[in-house]
């Protein structure tokens, strides 16, 4: 039995395409999950234009934002049977005996392998998936809105596991896209003043954002950091994945107060961090997600306290893979939604 599956095959830009694959085998401890909806993420469209700066093992499938139902369960899976609604978390594979893993913290593990560039996606019809990265989802969660417990897990992690937010702080977020707006959804959520600054081109997508009560800034940021008492923002989100919005977060961000990082993106000429010395800012990177957090996320998403539809631009076939691509590439959506 084949199956159409969007495959990363090559390291030059475009080199993505509609292959016919094969069912995939699965082992004793992992399911054959049939796909739901993928969200596209930003990073597959880094591969789509080879920017990435992760490696890739071509030929991939792509996608690493899913749900769906399980099809066929491994002989020792045991908590999950045919029929089971979930979601799924990234890391395919991880060192179980890595000091990072033993701690919990699996995601930081240096031997982990993604779906969608170390191991294939599930931008086709199945996939196979370890049972230890499934969590089950009530019926009441539909799949286009679970497909994205996975970049909100990223966004909770920023703004939740990895800094502290008080009721009543201020705080920044630069880059209107999925990671940013959730971001600015979840900081809503723990009770601050919120902004979310991005480009004159980004105007769709800061619109979307000020459904989740934030402020909105085109350019220059400073008159809203400043605006309380002239000492800048409590924290500010790097979510733009570009060099230069790290100086403007350590810019705008008060003494003593924090950035945290978690947009990718190419370094910036002439860049110093010795604004962080001088105004003992604390500088936070943030990376994946582990089980605590796709728990919590499935809670908030499930009693909707968090409703991601808002961001969901449009929902493609498979076979209308690079509409959705070139839609979301252009700024026009947020996210872009495949279903198999």
């Amino acid at each position: 039995m084949s199956m159409p599956a969007v495959v990363n095959y090559k390291a030059e830009k475009h080199c993505v395409e509609l292959r016919e694959l094969d069912v995939p085998e699965f082992g004793d401890d992992e399911v054959l999950l049939e796909v739901g909806n993928v969200g596209v993420c930003g990073s597959d469209l880094h591969q789509w234009t080879n920017d990435q700066s992760w490696p890739v093992n071509y030929p991939v499938v792509l996608g690493h934002e899913f749900c769906g139902t399980v099809a066929k369960v491994g002989r020792r899976v045991d908590g999950f049977r045919e029929g089971d609604r979930v979601v799924s978390e990234t890391a395919a594979v991880i060192d179980p005996d890595s000091p990072m893993t033993r701690r919990g913290l699996y995601n930081l593990d240096p031997s982990r392998k993604g779906f969608g560039y170390g191991v294939d996606g599930a931008m086709t019809r199945f996939v196979r998936v370890p049972a230890r990265t499934l969590h089950a989802i009530p019926d009441s969660l539909p799949f286009e809105s679970a497909c994205l417990v996975e970049p909100c897990c990223v966004a909770y992690n920023t703004v939740v596991g990895n800094v502290r937010i008080f009721p009543g702080d201020r705080i920044l977020v630069l880059g209107p896209g999925t990671i940013g707006i959730l971001c600015a959804a979840i900081a809503k959520l723990c009770g601050a003043e919120v902004a979310i600054v991005g480009l004159e081109k980004d105007r769709p997508r800061l619109d979307i954002a000020m459904q989740y009560g934030c402020s909105t800034i085109v350019g220059d940021a400073r008159d809203w950091a400043l605006q309380r008492d002239a000492m800048g923002c409590d924290g500010v989100v790097d979510a733009a994945g570009v060099g230069p919005t790290m100086k403007i977060a350590l810019d705008l961000v008060r003494p003593a107060g924090w950035v945290c990082k978690v947009g990718w993106g190419a370094p910036s000429d002439g860049f110093t961090l010795d604004p962080m010395i001088q105004k003992n800012i604390t500088v936070q990177g943030s990376f994946s997600h582990h089980w605590a957090i796709w728990e919590r996320v499935i809670a908030l998403l499930s009693s909707g306290a968090l409703d991601v539809r808002p961001i969901i631009g449009g929902v493609w076939t498979l076979d209308q893979w690079q509409t959705a691509f070139e839609t979301m590439h252009s700024g026009q959506i947020v996210k872009a939604v495949l279903r198999p």
